[in-house]
């Protein structure tokens, strides 16, 4: 057995032994005073905290941070090399996302947790990231393949949602919504990509081998994010735990990739001599670079996956379920949608004989539902936590000193829920935080304190194309039907990278009378 090898199971082995003696200690503590806040242990530092926690993290961070003043230092266990800096302080987001993002790239251990997409831009630096972003830009501007996305999602929701949708709301079917907004936006996301269509949306639901196995690497990355990573590597060597789990689903991606690159040939053989083919992969399959490196061309894609179907198949089922809640809130998207309805009506422009469909283009400056889902995204970020790693030593602004090497963790979930950032009603779905005074413009609200499509440099290059995916599903479910969430489920996030229900979200339709 090699030396370093036997370090990370010592490592690993010394953090099995001790952490649950500390974790019987701290329910004893938690039973005394229940809002204690967590104390850096010699030894093992707040390790002991973050896996009591595990199953409840995102909101455990949220009250760590408000009652730290919104900032927080912790170490885990000698040798491990696991120093926290967690923040949801804006100021210290413009700092370390924009005014010195170069000191704070995600950094080689982030790289090495999303190994499924190593050596993409979502994982890279410096000039490598710098080339890669630029040609992801070309690529998601070119006009052709905008009005690729833009038909793909109007398809969608004119022809795959209705027959679905209708056979729920007439037989008062209970279904997951989660599953279905998951098969819906896994489909727009890969149909321009692979330039053919996966198939979820459809009337016999086939499996969701690749969706899920998309799941586990975002579960197992967080369980990653926290643990030593000596600790996982040693559970990678060994093939067991949630490593074990990955593997699997890492073996599923690839596989799903390949079966989507051969039908894509197969329908260019079929096509003969037709035109050229508008999607993703064609502006990367022809290029030595990606040509002679398999490995680069699959993380690509799996990239380009992860950007689409987690964030916005996420966004849509917080959405419909903050919607739900907030009946006083559709009523005002259906008033904002009502003049577009009836022009459709008297022109006989619906092409839908059940449903009424809104052109991408129709909602495009429609305010307050725009409000609406930036609410839901503001409370329920799909990403809610950002790693970023120090280079060098620096002073944030609230005056916290990072030291070279240590791995900062930017909680969104948190910022949506202090009370220094939003006001005291930070935890309440409020739309009109978002609406001008007259109601009739969005309030400007920088990027370092709504950060869901991420801040600086590395801002979102398709949050054009997800509104315009978003608007254009939640105008055609809320004009259409009425959404009521089954009561007595328990609604709660997965522990996951990606801020997905744990156990979906049940709900029932019903038809909405013209």
């Amino acid at each position: 057995m090699s030396t370093l090898f036997s370090q990370e199971l010592l490592i690993s082995t010394f953090a099995i032994i001790i952490v649950p003696l500390y974790m019987l200690y701290l329910r004893s503590s938690r039973s005394k005073n229940p809002s204690v806040l967590p104390i850096n242990w010699p030894i093992v530092g707040v390790f002991p905290y973050l896996i009591a926690n595990f199953h409840n993290l995102h909101d455990y961070l949220a009250v760590v941070l408000a009652g730290s003043g919104h900032n927080f230092r912790a170490h885990g266990p000698p040798g491990t090399g696991l120093r926290f800096f967690i923040t949801c302080e804006p100021a210290n987001v413009r700092h370390i996302f924009t005014t010195n993002h170069a000191n704070f790239p995600k950094g080689a251990e982030f790289a090495a947790i999303f190994d499924i997409a190593g050596g993409s831009f979502f994982t890279t630096e410096g000039e490598p990231w710098r080339r890669q972003r630029a040609r992801a830009q070309r690529v998601l501007s070119n006009p052709r393949l905008l009005a690729c996305m833009t038909a793909c999602c109007r398809d969608k929701v004119e022809n795959g949602l209705p027959p679905v949708l209708m056979h729920m709301a007439s037989t008062g079917t209970t279904f997951d919504l989660q599953d279905l907004t998951t098969r819906l936006v896994f489909d727009m996301t890969a149909t321009p990509l692979f330039g053919v269509d996966p198939g979820l949306l459809s009337s016999d639901m086939p499996p969701m081998d690749a969706a899920v196995a998309m799941d586990t690497v975002m579960e197992v990355a967080l369980f990653r994010h926290i643990v030593p990573t000596s600790g996982w590597k040693v559970m990678r060597r060994l093939n067991i735990g949630p490593e074990r789990k990955l593997a699997a689903a890492h073996t599923v991606l690839r596989g799903f990739i390949e079966e989507m690159m051969e039908r894509r040939k197969r329908k260019e053989h079929a096509g003969n001599e037709g035109a050229p083919s508008v999607d993703i992969l064609s502006s990367y399959i022809d290029d030595p670079d990606y040509q002679q490196n398999d490995g680069l061309l699959h993380a690509t894609l799996i990239n380009y996956m992860i950007a689409g179907r987690d964030t916005i198949g996420t966004a849509l089922t917080w959405v419909f379920y903050n919607l739900a809640q907030n009946p006083h809130v559709v009523s005002f998207i259906r008033h904002e949608l009502s003049p577009i309805a009836s022009r459709k009506a008297a022109t006989g422009a619906n092409n839908s004989s059940t449903m009424v469909i809104f052109e991408p283009e129709e909602t495009k400056s429609l305010v307050y539902m725009r409000a609406a889902i930036h609410e839901s995204l503001r409370l329920h970020p799909p990403v809610p936590i950002e790693r970023k790693t120090a280079v060098a030593h620096d002073v944030m602004p609230s005056g916290h000193v990072v030291h070279a090497g240590d791995t900062l963790l930017i909680s969104l979930h948190s910022m949506g829920r202090m009370e220094g950032v939003w006001g005291k009603d930070c935890r309440e779905y409020n739309t009109d935080r978002w609406l001008s005074e007259d109601g009739k413009k969005l309030r400007y609200v920088p990027s370092h304190k709504f950060l869901s499509f991420s801040s600086g440099p590395r801002l979102c290059l398709g949050k054009d194309v997800s509104f315009m995916q978003m608007n254009t599903i939640v105008a055609a479910m809320v004009w259409n039907f009425d959404v009521e969430v089954v009561e007595g489920q328990r609604v709660q996030p997965k522990m996951s990278c990606v801020l997905q229900m744990k156990n979906g979200l049940m709900v029932k339709l019903k038809k909405r009378e013209m």
